[in-house]
């Protein structure tokens, strides 16, 4: 690389992990002004007594250590239980047109929100509003549409189980299946590809099966920034000489080498241990190409195995036993040849043989995935191939192996579990049916780009959020933004400002939640809520901080004051009695969901309880009864992505930022610092392009339509070790390049990790 690099670019040589990760944490607690509360907040994390790190949904070990958290874990809490407000003070001094031109760092930084806002068209400013009119102004609204499906209720992730379902229960009695949720944009391609596969939309494996994997292959996820407590697992596995074998296209520092910080070793003498055994950088979107050449190295070694006269490769008696479909996925594989499948992947045969022959060797594996495999236009064939990959040697079903999608939000799996789903199948309405006494709609509603398409089309008039921020997270950002400000009603459940809430609709309102270390207090006192992990473990959070100001609610109370304003005591729901009591609303979902049995006891066991997934157990709730090898056809690129000028963009997540919310201007791993406008380039491709390391350049988003509207202006160019033909820019900025109708038609994922785009040099 060149000497003289752009400005805020620096080479970083340290570990992931380490010293740097508890100067970060002493740094974010001295900026929240919580240096002592924050300490003792920090310990609370992830305790059976505790609270739930809101930061991202690793399972908690058995036997938790004294300090249960990791950097960016921590950043989210001190976030959260942050000494700042955005009270009627600050609100009074800010129009929202002067809040638009703040950054989205700055915005979340004003701090925590204090009480019910309304926003005033003459004075261009959110003023405060008492809880009972804000609810009568909803109820008014939802009530005035000509029909339910006219109101579009998004979820985020971070919401309870309680907060989850009592929304589900609400908006199905309101009248429609409309639930576009974080899932959506993130694992909905497993929770599609998985079921027709092995018939649960969830990982098989535990926390406890990593201790007795014999390999782990990592696709397209970078867990030192997205879910760092996984790297103590990973730390852990690689110093018992477990092989870790990693595809994604840029090297992630967390994946090469990693100082655990509860490591006194490695505190001690700044040493670190290397994480991959094998790292390779894939073209960006090359993941299937990938699968299948494994694939088809592997089907090589079984049939070199039966000529010499071995027992082969595959694992017959499994296949034999559980499996259906083998021999269609054969004939793909042979017909998918070994030239289509480098080219595609950008990787060579043999590093895929190579790869394959760790797989072979190995008793038993586990394949985690992330993102990087399921925000893509065939996102679900990912998902299905490493299926189909673990299923040829029995990798499932069994101690130490499985499949292991790592999921970012903390509950965006119990949210699905508890009924925040736009297809509601016939258990979930049975259920329904047999706990409320009225059977809810089977049609089909709207996921997140569905929802955003209507609301651009005038067809939805109503959006209300249970947290996060849609309209930055949503891709084609100029036509959400668009839409968003046409809307009648917008209604926000959230503990900090963001920029969705100034997407200003006739109606707007803020309401504002406790987060996870708040105490919530309800009429039979202290509460707890609960919340699912990645691997289906079940338990309790309990917040002990005094909330953020006296007219903050939890977001179960919130949920309860619009339904009992908008559609009353139908169907018999009493919403007061519900929410006095978190133990009440749990005994409802155990009534709708039976594999929540004895939910009240067994959440209050330390630890809490998993729930039943079959395909652990070798028992597979799929039409055939058993697990399916299914085809992905096809590898070729998009044509799209053939343009002999395109490039395929990535999105990332800095170190400094979680989902949309963004803690700092720094990405220590990748060497940013102080900034977020660049884009990481190959030096081939600036070349090509007559640019250089530091330029400043457009990048134009490639679509089917509109040509031209999907452009982010003056980034700086980043010479950066990626495969050619391969980009990376931050997540969300560069969501404006990214068209509403690039999404895989099987999940409704959009593509966020492989967005065909062209640069050039900045016009102005």
């Amino acid at each position: 690389m060149t000497e003289q690099r752009p400005e805020g670019i620096e080479k970083y040589d340290h570990p992931a992990g380490g010293w740097d990760a508890l100067k970060a944490v002493a740094k974010t607690l001295a900026h929240q002004q919580i240096v002592a509360q924050g300490t003792m907040t920090l310990l609370k994390a992830n305790q059976p007594e505790g609270f739930d790190c809101p930061g991202c949904a690793w399972p908690d070990p058995k036997h938790t250590s004294s300090f249960e958290f990791c950097e960016n874990g921590a950043k989210a809490i001190t976030w959260e239980s942050t000494a700042k407000r955005s009270g009627p003070e600050f609100f009074a001094q800010h129009t929202v047109s002067e809040l638009w031109q703040w950054t989205d760092h700055k915005l979340e930084d004003a701090g925590r929100l204090t009480l019910p806002l309304h926003y005033k068209a003459e004075s261009d400013r959110y003023e405060p509003i008492a809880w009972d009119d804000a609810f009568r102004l909803i109820a008014q609204e939802l009530n005035k549409l000509g029909d339910p499906d006219m109101a579009e209720f998004y979820t985020s992730g971070r919401a309870s189980n309680e907060a989850a379902f009592l929304y589900q229960l609400f908006v199905r009695a309101f009248g429609t299946n409309n639930f576009p949720d974080c899932s959506n944009m993130c694992h909905e391609a497993t929770s599609v590809g998985l079921p027709k596969s092995i018939g649960v939309g969830k990982g098989t494996v535990t926390l406890e099966d990593f201790d007795h994997a014999d390999a782990i292959f990592s696709f397209g996820h970078n867990p030192g920034t997205n879910h760092p407590r996984m790297m103590t697992t990973l730390h852990n596995a690689a110093k018992r000489g477990v092989p870790i074998v990693v595809f994604n296209p840029l090297k992630e520092r967390a994946l090469e080498r990693f100082a655990a910080p509860q490591d006194p070793i490695e505190m001690a003498t700044l040493s670190s241990t290397p994480i991959a055994s094998a790292y390779y950088q894939l073209r960006t979107g090359g993941d299937l190409a990938a699968l299948k050449g494994i694939m088809k190295a592997v089907f090589q070694m079984d049939a070199e195995s039966l000529d010499a006269g071995g027992a082969g490769a595959l694992d017959r008696a499994f296949i034999e036993q559980h499996t259906s479909g083998l021999d269609v996925l054969r004939s793909d594989i042979d017909a998918t040849s070994w030239d289509t499948i480098c080219s595609v992947s950008g990787l060579t045969r043999e590093a895929l043989e190579s790869a394959a022959r760790v797989y072979v060797n190995a008793s038993n594996v586990i394949i985690c995935y992330g993102m990087g495999i399921t925000q893509h236009a065939k996102g679900t064939s990912n998902v299905q191939q490493i299926a189909n990959l673990l299923l040829l040697r029995g990798n499932m079903g069994r101690q130490g192996a499985g499949i292991a999608p790592i999921r970012g939000h903390s509950n965006v799996q119990g949210d699905r579990t508890v009924g925040i789903t736009e297809i509601p199948n016939k258990a979930l309405l049975d259920g329904m049916e047999r706990a409320f006494g009225f059977r809810p709609s089977a049609e089909k509603g709207h996921n997140a780009i569905e929802a955003v398409e209507a609301i651009i089309a005038g067809k939805s008039r109503a959006l209300i959020c249970l947290g996060g921020n849609l309209a930055v997270a949503m891709s084609d950002t100029a036509a959400t933004f668009e839409g968003m400000r046409k809307l009648d009603l917008a209604v926000h459940i959230a503990t900090k400002l963001n920029r969705s809430h100034l997407l200003t609709a006739r109606t707007s309102l803020i309401l504002p939640c406790f987060g996870r270390t708040d105490l919530d207090t309800q009429a039979s006192g202290p509460q707890a809520v609960t919340v699912e992990d990645s691997m289906s473990m079940v338990h309790a959070s309990r917040g002990f901080l005094k909330p953020p100001g006296e007219l903050v609610r939890s977001e179960p109370a919130i949920i309860a004051g619009i339904a009992k304003a908008t559609i009353g005591n139908r169907h018999g729901i009493d919403w007061d009695w519900l929410i006095a009591d978190y133990d009440r609303i749990r005994d409802k979902i155990e009534e709708v969901f039976p594999d929540f049995r004895d939910f009240n006891s067994r959440v209050r066991v330390k630890g809490g309880f998993r729930l039943d997934v079959a395909a652990s157990f070798r028992r597979w709730n799929t039409e055939s009864g058993k697990a399916n090898f299914l085809v992905a056809t096809g590898i070729e690129e998009d044509p799209l992505i053939s343009n002999p000028d395109a490039l395929v963009l990535t999105t990332i997540r800095s170190h400094d930022q979680y989902n949309t919310t963004i803690y700092g201007m720094d990405d220590r791993y990748r060497g940013v610092f102080g900034r977020r406008d660049v884009i990481f380039m190959n030096r081939q491709d600036l070349a090509e392009r007559g640019l250089k390391d530091g330029d400043r350049i457009d990048i134009h988003g490639i679509a089917k339509d509109s040509e031209g509207r999907h452009l982010v202006q003056g980034f700086t160019a980043v010479e950066y070790d990626i495969p050619k033909g391969s980009a990376a820019g931050y997540y969300p900025e560069m969501n404006a390049v990214v068209a509403l109708d690039r999404y895989d038609r099987l999940s409704g994922t959009p593509s966020y990790k492989g967005v065909p785009i062209t640069v050039s040099a900045a016009a102005v």
